[in-house]
């Protein structure tokens, strides 16, 4: 049986489709029941949900042979996985944002408002920025308008809500979509099945792009 963390909310419900569109469907999956473990014998498969942070610490450490983590996960938390393929969906990008307007002083530290600490660190390290970290958890969008933060760096989606709040991206640091991920002795051990798994969800998405 392989064992498949899916994160909770709708990223987890497309990408059990994904799995089922691939022959791996176990139909319990969707339905509206308290459990949180479903399996398919006949396919070989368990799934079961979890926090969507919290997909790449269960693969990590062998919970789950198989997850499906955004890529913003894997960069911020640096789990020791495999990572397999780019399932193609719940794109965005993780981004820098400030105020319209905003000129950044290289005289002056920059104070960087996020819950993405360590890919801020990374970010600016690259480029040699010192910066001041303010980790917050929720409305981050809120942080410049206020005059807490100089910039923002988040995930952006559609950029609606950041218009809407006189914010603009001004720069891109990553595209983001799922992740399939593998857990490495899984990997090792189950890799027939586990390559099999692949194959099918990447011809899948190989199909989706030709035909979307």
């Amino acid at each position: 049986m392989v064992n498949i963390a899916l994160p909770k909310g709708r990223l987890g419900e497309k990408v059990y489709q994904m799995f089922a569109d691939a022959g791996y469907e176990c139909p319990a999956v969707l339905s509206n029941s308290r459990k949180l473990i479903f399996e398919n014998p006949e396919k070989g498969v368990r799934y079961f949900w979890v926090k969507p942070s919290d997909v790449a610490i269960y693969v990590e450490r062998g919970a789950a042979d198989l997850g499906a983590a955004g890529k913003d996960i894997i960069e911020e938390y640096d789990p020791d996985i495999y990572e397999l393929l780019d399932l193609g969906v719940g794109k965005c990008r993780m981004a820098v944002a400030a105020k319209k307007g905003f000129r950044e002083d290289p005289e002056r530290i920059l104070r960087v408002a996020t819950k993405f600490r360590s890919i801020a660190l990374d970010h600016y390290a690259a480029r040699s920025r010192d910066i001041d970290i303010i980790e917050l958890n929720g409305s981050i969008e809120l942080a410049p308008i206020l005059g807490l933060s100089d910039v923002i760096v988040d995930i952006v989606e559609t950029g609606t809500t950041l218009l809407e709040n006189d914010l603009a991206p001004i720069e891109t640091i990553f595209p983001i979509s799922a992740r399939l991920i593998s857990n490495k002795s899984s990997f090792k051990f189950k890799n027939a099945e586990i390559e099999g798994i692949r194959t099918a969800l990447r011809d899948l998405v190989n199909e989706r792009r030709l035909n979307p």
